[in-house]
């Protein structure tokens, strides 16, 4: 499993554009991918899930990766983050 931590830097937080982008990225790979924010996790494949997590600029996110394509998937997803959110 590959995992990192993120501080969202975009002062609109994770709203619909970027919930777009990561759910998009994460739907490439077939690892399991999931977001927490504070005490919710959610499936980093599923839109709704994604932008149900509220978060905002401020908050550090926690997003795991886990099966056979884990190694792309963290440097497309960690990217996306830095670029994006």
């Amino acid at each position: 499993m590959k995992s990192f931590n993120y501080i969202i830097q975009s002062s609109e937080g994770i709203h619909a554009r970027p919930a777009t982008l990561i759910v998009n990225a994460s739907k490439e790979f077939s690892s399991q991918i999931s977001i927490t924010n504070k005490d919710k996790t959610v499936d980093g494949k599923r839109m709704i899930a994604v932008m149900s997590l509220n978060a905002k600029k401020g908050d550090e996110v926690i997003v795991n990766i886990n099966g056979e394509d884990e190694e792309k998937a963290f440097e497309k997803i960690l990217n996306l983050f830095k670029e994006n959110i």
